[in-house]
């Protein structure tokens, strides 16, 4: 069996002769080890040295395992060590008092080396699993106050605007994979004690009767099934934050003085990520749709930070038509005639530059509105709902930051389309 060579276990035991059977078969096993004879000497250790995983034996004089367990959980730094207890106690009323105290699980002496070695394994992934997710939250934690902190100095500016969005959809996607990873980790803690629960029934040579009644109470069978898919699940949900945080950092990239290579596909897929929870589907309308049709395309050299501002805007917009084309249209009205943004990228003929164009089939705009659009504060939005200053910044940032074009094409009450062309070079 593989174990992690780099994980300390802590043996807590005044018995010198199975402190040294376990001491010697887990350093063989390629465990670091330290040793404490007593609970007061564990808790003396803790100060200096944090262990993955505790073996504690539960008779010992002065404070006894259960105490110095209790004292574990109580301290922030050691509270969440998973501690397996070790003792010669098999009443059922001294397994359940353990594990209310916080231990993970139970050996019964005399031990197995081979059983410890394999429910160490178990605990220590878990711990392990258990520590990344919290490292990952805690980075996501601290991207969400930096993003909210540079979100109030941008106050009245555009930038604020894309800002509060993309704060807004990281926020409402990260609370999905995080909410099922929470919600199936009750499933695989009490899974996993059912599972020692029959471990157990196994090793007092039960009956078979008794350990098929038992088998049959917490169906075995759907619970063998479910395991692997809870586990799966949770792993998908780790992926996802990961994509999450992955776009954040491609829409948040910082532009350099001069133009680097860029894939102008990542800057679309990011933002729609980030914009994704205003695309699904809710009480009031269906899922917005979103088509692309790529083309094979190659980097192009421009200020990647400035086109993310530029998707964002035109991507945000393209949202905010359809929203006010729902204005007094049912859910299954707007199920018949649904909304959609498509977005194509094409290369052009003579090879010199990319062609992006955002489609929606919202409220379009009259030719009065189309002529003012890229104006400096000219908004049709609400106070409070726009600032006039997104589709002018996007303008410059593609006509006089990237010598590119801007266009837009519309027709009243059937959508809008903007087209982008960038120079390759």
């Amino acid at each position: 069996m593989v174990t992690d060579k780099q994980s300390l276990i802590m043996i807590v035991d005044d018995n010198p002769t199975n402190t040294k059977v376990l001491f010697d078969f887990l350093q063989v096993s390629g465990f670091r080890v330290l040793v404490a004879k007593s609970g007061e000497s564990a808790l003396e250790k803790l100060q200096a040295v944090t262990p993955d995983l505790i073996l504690l034996d539960v008779m010992m004089p002065g404070i006894d395992g259960f105490e110095t367990c209790r004292r574990f959980k109580e301290q922030e730094h050691t509270q969440n060590i998973p501690v397996i207890f070790m003792t010669a106690l098999s009443d059922v009323v001294d397994k359940v008092k353990g594990l209310s105290l916080g231990a993970v699980d139970y050996i019964t002496k005399p031990i197995q080396l081979e059983d410890v070695l394999a429910r160490v394994n178990v605990h220590l992934k878990l711990y392990k699993l258990h520590q990344k997710l919290e490292q990952r939250a805690a980075e996501l934690a601290t991207t969400v106050e930096q993003l909210q902190k540079s979100q109030f100095q941008l106050v009245q500016s555009e930038k604020m605007s894309a800002l509060g969005e993309l704060v807004a959809g990281v926020a409402h996607e990260i609370n999905n994979p995080i909410g099922f990873i929470q919600g199936n980790l009750i499933y695989v803690q009490q899974y996993t004690q059912n599972l020692i629960d029959v471990i157990y029934l196994y090793k007092k040579s039960a009956s078979q009767e008794e350990i098929t009644k038992y088998e049959a109470k917490i169906d075995l069978e759907y619970l063998l099934k479910d395991l692997p898919q809870i586990l799966t699940s949770m792993e998908e949900g780790v992926e996802r934050i990961s994509d999450i945080s992955l776009s954040l950092r491609t829409f948040s990239r910082a532009d350099s003085a001069v133009k680097i290579p860029f894939n102008i596909h990542d800057a679309i897929n990011s933002t729609i990520l980030i914009l994704k929870h205003r695309l699904k589907a809710s009480d009031i309308h269906p899922t917005i749709e979103v088509i692309k049709d790529y083309s094979d395309l190659p980097n192009i050299k421009c200020f990647p930070g400035q086109l993310n501002q530029v998707f964002m805007n035109l991507l945000a917009n393209a949202i905010d038509a359809l929203e006010e084309s729902n204005l007094g249209r049912s859910y299954y009205e707007i199920a018949a005639n649904p909304n959609k943004i498509f977005i194509q990228t094409a290369l052009t003929d003579d090879k010199n530059y990319i062609l992006v164009r955002i489609k929606d089939n919202g409220v379009g705009m009259t030719e009065s509105i189309k002529q003012k659009i890229f104006d400096h504060l000219f908004t049709t939005k609400p106070v409070g709902k726009g600032t006039g200053l997104g589709l002018s910044i996007t303008y410059k940032i593609i006509v006089e930051k990237h010598r590119g074009t801007l266009e837009v094409n519309s027709i009243l009450g059937q959508g809008t389309e903007f087209l982008i062309k960038l120079p390759i070079l």
